[in-house]
């Protein structure tokens, strides 16, 4: 989708002299936005009681933005020890820090027992016996298989990799109590980039029933809910952006509800990435060649391992170019990357401005899921990160990788392995 008229009219003058101060390609991401997005979420929230937001760390695990989500009071959702490192460098410490890993090592239980532990979240009944030391809370991610639909980026419950299935629920507490476990928490996460409010109310709905049930067989009480995140935002023109007053609206009520009926409320979080700054940050990049053969091409000096969504998921990022607005004489092109692969395409026959050699093109909504998914194929490498921030300065948040940084690990001590070696 276009970008809001606040953020382009703060970055789009600044266009051509950032280019030529850092050079191109860069992602930039606007403070302001962030947090205008994140009061915006608190204050949906604010009915509820106890409500937080634990940022999805995947989603732009850099650390100058996770230092404002730490700032703006949020927690930090993990599912790496690199992630952990990542939260903890920003100074989250014990339930500040969700840990929601699946196919669990043993490294990573021992990172999340470290600094001062962390809101264990456990994706398996089988992980329960692999925890070193059960901490006194214990969460579980519930899959709940057949009886919800997912969409098609997590896809269908039941061949999702993810979660505990239904049966397995009350085992699973039954068995996290025996080895000492004395508060609990329910979490799910069964779509991505989901704009309907009423299947996260539903979400909602069905974590609430859940506890309700497990409460009822095994005695217990749990601490909280979290809905997961997966909150979408309009990457079309034409898509409207999720109602997330309602879903607060709406969460209240049926958290008041469960309270009436049980006795008591437990707290609401959710885990919410590309929501807080997907559309806030787009990937600058430069055309420098053109190719007309069946198609029309824009080549530019980025490629899929700057922002690969467009080349694995066939999604749209809407594009603009500096200094050109669309119009009559648009032209349908593909606009291109260098990698050696034909997917390696930011837009497919797109009507744009004429581009010429030189000019600037923005492609937008790369908050979420853009440098953070990149990759070295080809020897391709990731490009800087920029901050607009909140006083107008723009400050490098990471600079861009080098082929040095791409070869060290080719730099080591000589090791070879024989029969017989000890």
């Amino acid at each position: 989708m276009p970008l809001s008229s606040a953020y382009r009219q703060r970055l789009f003058p600044l266009l051509p002299e950032l280019a030529t101060c850092f050079g191109t390609p860069f992602h930039i991401y606007d403070e302001a936005g962030i947090r205008t997005t994140g009061a915006q979420l608190k204050q949906a929230f604010a009915g509820v009681g106890r409500f937080r937001e634990y940022y999805a760390v995947k989603a732009l695990p850099n650390p100058r933005i996770l230092a404002l989500m730490h700032e703006m009071g949020f927690g930090f959702d993990c599912s790496s020890v690199a992630e952990l490192q990542l939260a903890r460098a920003a100074g989250a410490r014990g339930d500040d820090i969700m840990f929601t890993s699946n196919n669990t090592s043993p490294e990573e239980f021992v990172a999340a027992a470290q600094d001062g532990g962390c809101l264990l979240n456990l994706d398996d009944i089988s992980l329960i016996a692999k925890v070193p030391q059960m901490p006194e809370l214990i969460c579980f991610r519930y899959n709940p298989g057949p009886a919800r639909s997912g969409n098609s980026i997590i896809g269908n419950p039941v061949e999702a990799k993810y979660g505990v299935a239904h049966e397995q629920l009350l085992d699973a507490f039954r068995q996290a109590r025996e080895r000492g476990a004395r508060r609990f928490g329910l979490h799910t996460m069964l779509a991505s980039n989901e704009r309907d409010c009423r299947y996260v109310v539903e979400t909602v709905r069905m974590l609430l029933d859940v506890i309700a049930w497990v409460s009822r067989e095994l005695s217990i009480r749990f601490e909280f809910i979290n809905m997961g995140g997966g909150l979408g935002i309009p990457y079309q023109p034409e898509d409207s952006a999720f109602d997330v007053a309602r879903l607060g609206r709406e969460t209240q009520a049926l958290v008041q509800d469960f309270e009436q009926a049980q006795g008591y409320a437990p707290a609401v979080f959710m885990e919410s990435g590309r929501y807080m700054t997907g559309p806030h940050g787009v990937l600058v990049t430069r055309a420098i060649n053109h190719k007309d053969t069946y198609r029309r091409f824009i080549g530019v000096d980025a490629c899929m391992s700057a922002l690969m969504r467009p080349g694995m998921y066939g999604a749209y990022h809407h594009i603009e170019v500096v200094g050109k607005a669309p119009g009559a004489d648009d032209v349908a092109v593909d606009v291109v990357g260098s990698l050696c692969e034909n997917n390696d395409k930011f837009a497919i026959e797109r009507p744009l401005p004429p581009i010429a050699d030189g000019d600037l093109l923005v492609i937008e909504d790369t908050g979420a899921h853009g440098h953070a998914m990149g990759f070295n194929y080809n020897g391709r490498l990731r490009p800087q990160e920029l901050l607009l921030r909140a006083d107008g300065q723009v400050e490098l948040i990471r600079r861009a990788e080098t082929l040095q940084d791409h070869f060290a690990t080719l730099q080591f001590e000589p090791k070879v392995w024989h029969s017989g070696a000890h």
